[in-house]
């Protein structure tokens, strides 16, 4: 818990970072921070959606419509989160020359998406109105 109020502490003062053992070869760093904007397009196109589902199928049942657009509302809203938490915790392991840390997160994403996916799909397939 005390690491994850340090990262959280961390997102706000990116400059502290320095203070955790040497720095590594930039490209490795540069090549986090493209991770991190690649997450924050996965966030954005997980809100898009929601939203798309929300105004674009107004014939939907309202409950599967809202369900739909709150999962993926909500799995964008961790994405972004997890994408700077990740980055932080990214450049703290390069810097201490640690392995990378793992996460079961894109694991979650993934199986959220894939259950709104094959809800979607049953929607279309199905035709279900309001």
């Amino acid at each position: 818990m005390i690491e994850f109020v340090r990262n959280v502490r961390l997102w706000f003062a990116p400059e502290e970072i320095r203070d955790e053992g040497g720095t590594p070869d930039y490209r490795f760093s540069l090549a986090n921070e493209r991770t991190f904007l690649a997450w924050l397009r996965t966030a954005l196109a997980l809100i898009g959606g929601g939203f798309a589902v929300d105004q674009f199928l107004p014939d939907l049942r309202w409950g599967w419509r809202v369900g739909l657009a709150l999962a993926l509302l909500g799995a964008g809203v961790l994405c972004a989160f997890r994408a700077v938490n990740h980055w932080v915790r990214c450049e703290r392991a390069m810097r201490r020359g640690e392995d990378l840390p793992v996460s079961r997160f894109p694991a979650a994403l993934g199986v959220v998406v894939a259950v709104v996916a094959i809800a979607m799909v049953a929607v279309v397939l199905l035709g279900w109105e309001g």
